[in-house]
């Protein structure tokens, strides 16, 4: 089974985005689109976009408001215009293939005083941050935008967060996800279970396979955790069967922290 992302060559380098630690940016592509780029170059270095690709993919096949997620051809000659020489150097570390994703214009940072997402919706987020381990998806930094009235999710490069000094012998996929205690919408998530049968229904291993397979080779940097690339290409695969096999472990848990709390 065949999952598509769009490849766009960036044009023009709008403005960065300083609220990201990792100083994203908004650019024009080559099919006049905009877009928010995340650099290879920045300091998470790849994996963090492995874990913006797969996590925000799996999010979208899952049916949750993510936006458009491309690959992002970045001529290191943009850096010529920017007079901020951090810029500079970001651009010229990450010439080649990036990530993007589709800019909402007008959105704003989602304020749970304003909008409250129905239960649903709320329980569905909160499953799917425990499924890939996302820990930024708190009051301090909710990482959704509001945008034609809709709630939008964003930002998932800190997903996966175990991925960055993993081995073969990886346990993380059968373990619960103790932050899930602090998540922003985690008191509205009461569909929990529901939620779990239908999500798992969505994910199934041949889709998940194949969005797996959109990882660049270049990314899968050489890991003293792995043999090859081939085999961490394997590793991500094997973490969603087995998450998937064990979503009970963190459904369980989330469904103890949000009594806890209530």
């Amino acid at each position: 089974m065949a999952a598509a992302v769009r490849t766009v060559t960036a044009s023009r380098y709008v403005t960065p985005l300083r609220e990201g630690g990792s100083l994203p940016a908004i650019v024009e592509a080559s099919d006049d689109g905009l877009y928010v780029l995340k650099f290879r170059g920045a300091g998470q270095g790849p994996k963090a976009l492995i874990a913006e690709l797969v996590a925000g993919e799996i999010g979208r096949l899952a049916g949750l408001p993510v936006p458009e997620i491309v690959f992002a051809e970045l001529p290191p000659d943009l850096a010529r215009t920017e007079p901020d020489a951090e810029i500079q150097s970001l651009i010229a570390a990450s010439g080649g293939l990036n990530l993007a994703l589709d800019y909402l214009p007008g959105s704003v940072n989602y304020d749970p005083l304003v909008f409250e997402p129905d239960a649903k919706l709320a329980s569905a987020i909160v499953w799917f941050d425990a499924l890939v381990c996302n820990v930024d998806r708190t009051a301090r930094n909710v990482n959704m935008l509001m945008w034609h009235r809709r709630l939008w999710l964003i930002d998932h490069g800190a997903a996966l967060y175990f991925h960055h000094a993993w081995t073969g012998r990886d346990e993380h996929a059968g373990t619960p996800f103790a932050l899930i205690k602090d998540h922003v919408l985690l008191r509205l998530a009461s569909h929990l279970e529901e939620v779990d049968a239908e999500m798992r229904s969505r994910l199934s291993a041949a889709k998940i396979a194949a969005i797996v397979e959109l990882i660049p080779e270049q990314w899968l940097a050489d890991d003293p955790g792995f043999a090859g690339k081939a085999q961490q290409r394997e590793a991500y695969l094997n973490f969603f069967k087995v998450r998937l096999a064990s979503s009970q472990v963190f459904v369980q848990e989330a469904i103890h922290a949000r009594a806890a709390h209530l």
